[in-house]
């Protein structure tokens, strides 16, 4: 692929990147505290015999820019959602080094949502977790609530979270999530919930952030959404990025190599 990074403004920049999860097999029949304890031990000492670990991402390098719009591809358990989740900074990386310029923000704020709090009540503390004002909220307030469609069929933004369907539950936090102009956005398959009018809506939205100089990121499932809306993809196996660049020519080769 040829250099075209001259003048552009790095976003993300991933160094031989590792991540390593340790899954404890041996603690049954301890309490709380001593495996706890255990655990803190075996950090210090190396991982002890009943610790499996799990080599989720092996050694990915790649630099993200300013207005890009970045596909994540692979099959499931390749490791695209735990890179994300680095790049957010909810994973330490075992080696290497992600550094990124502003925040990166990872759809979605399921931890702030609450589902005994109504929809009305979860936009303000959705917009609150990801650094928006009240006055912004108030302003935007309208907006989310049509853009999601939760009210399309009824007046669900009043009612508690608990009661909505897995679909409407993403949309609203897509929706807050969108609301926001963002440094570095990463959305987990958020375009795979609702109808392919939501779906057109979350692309445009998607256009619209890398035009204000953000940075996307997307994984999904969905290729003909990979093609709509990213410029570059990035396919990723066994933890190992096998391919980097222009969609079409990532995506096809994905499709040659998983349809035989």
């Amino acid at each position: 692929m040829a250099d075209n990074t001259q003048g552009r403004v790095p976003t993300v920049i991933a160094d031989g990147v590792h991540i390593v999860y340790r899954v404890n097999t041996g603690s049954a029949g301890k309490g709380a505290a001593t495996a706890a304890l255990s655990k803190i031990v075996r950090r210090k000492k190396g991982d002890a015999p009943g610790v499996r670990r799990v080599h989720a991402v092996r050694g990915v390098s790649f630099t993200a820019y300013r207005g890009e719009a970045i596909g994540l591809i692979g099959s499931n358990g390749s490791g695209k959602s735990t890179l994300l989740r680095a790049i957010a900074g909810l994973l330490p990386c075992e080696e290497g080094k992600v550094y990124t310029d502003g925040q990166p923000s990872l759809l979605g704020v399921n931890a702030a949502l609450m589902n005994d709090l109504t929809g009305e009540r979860n936009v303000v503390l959705g917009g609150l977790a990801m650094g928006m004002t009240r006055e912004q909220i108030k302003q935007r307030y309208q907006s989310i609530v049509d853009f999601s469609g939760i009210n399309e069929k009824g007046d669900f933004i009043s009612l508690p979270m608990r009661t909505y369907s897995s679909g409407m539950a993403a949309r609203l936090r897509f929706s807050i999530a969108a609301a926001k102009d963002h440094d570095v956005l990463m959305i987990d398959e958020a375009l795979a919930t609702g109808d392919r009018s939501f779906q057109v809506r979350s692309e445009d939205r998607i256009r619209e952030l890398r035009q204000k100089a953000g940075t996307v990121f997307l994984v999904s499932h969905n290729n003909k959404s990979i093609r709509d809306t990213c410029d570059r993809v990035l396919w990723l196996e066994k933890g190992e990025l096998l391919m980097d660049g222009p969609t079409e020519e990532v995506v096809s080769a994905y499709e040659k190599a998983t349809n035989g």
